[in-house]
């Protein structure tokens, strides 16, 4: 029977444990949101809901073709240059997701007689974009400056190393200083996803590079999304200028795909806008995360050290830490719920996103509501 291997996998799915479903969220939700990635509190900011609202009453609601060809609009340049501006680089590049900005970066930089130096716990879209590059990849063990030195020693010729910025299952940070001068040392490129970071690390939350001191270097590259800290929907490539022309002329998920939706552009950037402002809200966001593992650890629970906005819990097994997030959910608190293969290491965990909006007795619900449903 055709397909009929699925039927197989969807029973060792359901044995281990690991069936996932979608669960559609009503627009007035009444739970506590733990489980997102809006760090900052700007999906549903005014400012932010009125910039996707008049780019779409101005520009129609989508980018009706490809960025070479109808997809790129005077907003999206805008938006690209102010991107670039904050977060301190020469040039950017705005993609329709933060995945497509993986692949394209990942692939572009990463082309046939390569090496591609690859952190073990980078996230899905870069090991996909490793996987899909015609260079050839090494792994290396997890924020190890001196494995990616080895690595690069063992052929002449380009190389890239890759690495998250803030790594999405625990929230621990990348040495990115460290990973650059290995990279330097062997005239490698460095390329980092600041998904994480973006809005949350940082002078007022231009980002773990440019913390780092790194941005605006020539041989630095950054990808990040604009679905998390800045509320929208979207992904980007920051460097050189020269990179970003070359992306444009070689990167598939650029060239083929449809251009970002003007409402997407326009919440972004009104975001972006807002962050200017109010640089405070970066701070407020890692101050909320290490008051939740504060808390959480005072509690007796294994909370792993936030060193952005991410804050891990370990639960004891899959089934358990499903049924924690569940009676988490019940008592009005939504978290999120990581098991393999979402965490390479096996471990399951529930997974807390700090919020600069989020209160005080906000902030003590959860920690109680997590304690009391705890396995």
């Amino acid at each position: 029977m055709a397909f009929g291997w699925i039927d197989e996998q969807a029973e060792s799915r359901r044995r281990a444990g690991l069936v996932r479903t979608l669960r559609p969220r009503p627009a007035d939700s009444p739970l506590l949101d733990l489980a997102s990635n809006d760090y900052l509190g700007l999906a549903h900011h005014p400012e932010v809901a009125e910039g996707a609202a008049g780019a779409a009453r101005t520009w129609g609601g989508g980018a009706t073709g490809s960025r070479l060809v109808t997809g790129t609009t005077e907003l999206h340049t805008e938006l690209e240059r102010e991107l670039a501006g904050f977060c301190g680089f020469e040039a950017a590049l705005v993609f329709s997701s933060g995945y497509a900005a993986n692949l394209a970066a990942v692939t572009v930089l990463g082309p046939h007689g390569s090496l591609i130096v690859s952190d073990a716990l980078n996230h899905a879209s870069l090991i996909d974009g490793c996987r899909l590059a015609r260079g050839s990849t090494q792994v290396v063990g997890h924020a190890d400056p001196d494995a990616v030195r080895k690595a690069l020693g063992t052929r002449e010729g380009p190389a890239v190393v890759v690495s998250d910025t803030v790594f999405s299952v625990d929230g621990d940070a990348a040495p990115l200083a460290a990973l650059a001068e290995a990279a330097r040392e062997h005239g490698a490129g460095l390329l980092v996803d600041d998904a994480h970071g973006l809005g949350v690390l940082g002078d007022g939350g231009r980002g773990a590079p440019y913390a780092a001191g790194l941005a605006g270097a020539d041989d630095v590259v950054v990808t990040a999304t604009l679905s998390k800290s800045l509320g929208s929907q979207g992904g980007v490539v920051l460097g050189p200028a020269r990179v970003i022309d070359h992306l444009v002329n070689a990167a598939r998920t650029f060239i083929f795909d449809t251009g970002l939706a003007p409402a997407a552009a326009g919440a972004a950037l009104a975001a972006l806008r807002l962050l200017r402002r109010e640089p405070g809200r970066a701070a407020r966001a890692r101050e909320v995360a290490a008051e939740l593992h504060t808390r959480l650890t005072t509690a007796g629970l294994a909370a792993v050290r936030p060193d952005a906005a991410v804050v891990s819990v370990r639960a004891p097994s899959p089934e358990q830490a499903v049924r924690w997030a569940a009676d988490c959910r019940s008592a009005g608190l939504a978290v999120g719920c990581f098991r393999p293969p979402s965490v390479p290491d096996g471990v399951s965990r529930l997974r807390l996103t700090a919020r600069a909006d989020l209160s005080g007795a906000e902030i003590e619900r959860a920690v109680r509501v997590i304690g009391e449903t705890r396995p």
